[in-house]
């Protein structure tokens, strides 16, 4: 048992549940490639190649290479496994989902005056999956050190909830369950005066956690883009980017006595959360292609900030059974809400990123069906401390507090980060052999999470 005193004069907690964290940062501006069957085969090592409509996503100068028109239609599958540890635990787990590159067109076409620098213009448009969020995770372990029903004692310290009779419908989304289902319970002096709260998990005796956390969803990308060749010599592009969010998270928590005791007034208990986030962004990409000799290019991006507006929908319940004290109690914050989730809308800013590459061309520029292959590097420059969430309500200061410390914390625990992409190709008389590796720099400063860079090996023929 943990018992807690309570004193007035604490901070009044807000009066909406926020849950906005680094990790939400990181799951919307860490994006790997994901363009088509050839742009993943060489790792998407693409800012210098262009001819290739991903393109519209990386350096939207390369779709001036198209001198044609062409129609892309990019299906996939995701296979995402998860491994934890937690004290003396472990588990895995494993989730397959469709996914989808690019599917669109573009259109080359050709300057129709005979004397003009301008070679070519082209247009394209495509619409593809840019983060998927489907993954599963489980995550199991033994502990006598400490309860999670502690967060719903922590909450009542934060609120300074003096008041039992208020508390229970103060915190539809934390302690109110607590209180309601006899998790925690007020405690009195012998004169009935009260003094604060206690948990009734045993933590002394130790308790089994375990935790199941299934997420669902993705971001979708449209991209408009207009592309120009000057003289087979300089390429540009830009391209408007319209996308589409949705993130929904399932998380059960149970946390049971770990011994056979029947009569210690606590069994289990099971937390339940549910969250959906909806939201609409747009950003803009520029880029550039220089060929000075006829194999070799050099590219040079700019991708603006992505600027969202988001919605979070959200619901918890909590089950307790207490055994022979008040048996199985069960209560949800629909409940205490009419029967309405709560609702919270706000503003999410993405890193704006940089990026450069280079590519060699081996055989002859100008005849495509005579080149025999190429080779092609990529480096990109994404500062993640500068994602920024913010209020919808400017008139609303807990709002703005809570979101001014937030953006202190990401610019403490996220860092700038480089990603590198190679590749290449080789034609042969049937076949063509690609092959690349990405590599996405770890975005967090704190050594604990040193294991969130990524390597990506990819290969096709």
């Amino acid at each position: 048992m943990r018992f807690i005193l309570i004193t007035a004069g604490l901070m009044l907690s807000m009066n909406i549940l926020l849950a906005q964290e680094p990790l939400d940062a990181v799951r919307y501006s860490w994006l790997a490639d994901q363009g088509t069957a050839r742009s993943q085969g060489i790792g998407g090592a693409m800012n210098a190649l262009g001819g290739d409509i991903s393109a519209l996503a990386t350096n939207p100068a390369g779709i001036g290479v198209y001198k044609t028109s062409e129609f892309v239609l990019t299906p996939g599958i995701s296979f995402n496994n998860t491994k934890s540890s937690y004290r003396n635990g472990g588990a895995t787990d494993s989730k397959t989902s469709f996914t989808y590159g690019p599917i669109g067109v573009v259109w080359g076409i050709p300057s129709y005056r005979g004397n003009s620098k301008w070679k070519n213009m082209s247009v394209g448009l495509s619409l593809s999956q840019v983060a998927n969020f489907n993954q599963n995770i489980y995550v199991t372990g033994d502990n006598n050190q400490s309860s999670f029903s502690e967060k719903y004692l922590d909450q009542l310290i934060a609120g300074g909830a003096t008041n039992p009779d208020d508390a229970v419908w103060d915190y539809p989304y934390g302690a109110s369950l607590g209180l309601n289902t006899y998790l925690i319970d007020p405690v009195y002096d012998n004169d009935d005066n009260f003094v604060g709260y206690a948990s009734n998990a045993s933590v002394s005796t130790g308790l089994k956690q375990q935790q199941i956390i299934n997420t669902t969803g993705g971001i979708s990308s449209f991209n408009i883009g207009l592309g120009g060749n000057y003289n087979d010599v300089f390429y540009i592009g830009g391209s408007i980017n319209v996308y589409t969010l949705r993130y929904t998270r399932n998380s059960s928590f149970r946390e049971s006595d770990a011994t056979s005791e029947t009569n210690n007034d606590f069994n289990y208990f099971l937390a339940d959360d549910y969250l959906r986030t909806d939201g609409t962004g747009i950003s803009i990409n520029l880029g550039v292609i220089a060929r000075p000799v006829e194999a070799l290019r050099m590219g040079l991006s700019f991708h603006s900030p992505s600027w969202y507006s988001f919605k979070d929908t959200y619901y918890s319940s909590l089950t307790t059974d207490t055994e022979g004290y008040a048996g199985v109690q069960t209560q949800s914050s629909l409940d205490l809400n009419d029967g309405y989730a709560g609702e919270y809308t706000y503003r999410y800013r993405s890193p704006l990123k940089i990026g450069a590459g280079i590519a060699y061309i081996f055989g002859t520029q100008a005849d495509v069906s005579a080149q025999k292959g190429f080779v092609s590097a990529d480096v990109e420059y994404v500062n993640y401390s500068s994602n920024n969430f913010n209020t919808m309500d400017r008139t609303n200061q807990d709002d703005k507090d809570y979101f001014t410390d937030l953006n202190r914390t990401l610019n403490r625990v996220l860092k700038p980060a480089m990603n590198v992409r190679v590749g290449g190709e080789l034609k042969f008389e049937t076949v063509m052999v690609r092959a690349g590796l990405g590599y996405y720099g770890n975005p967090y400063t704190n050594s604990y999470f040193n294991n969130q860079s990524a390597d990506m090996v990819n290969g096709g023929r």
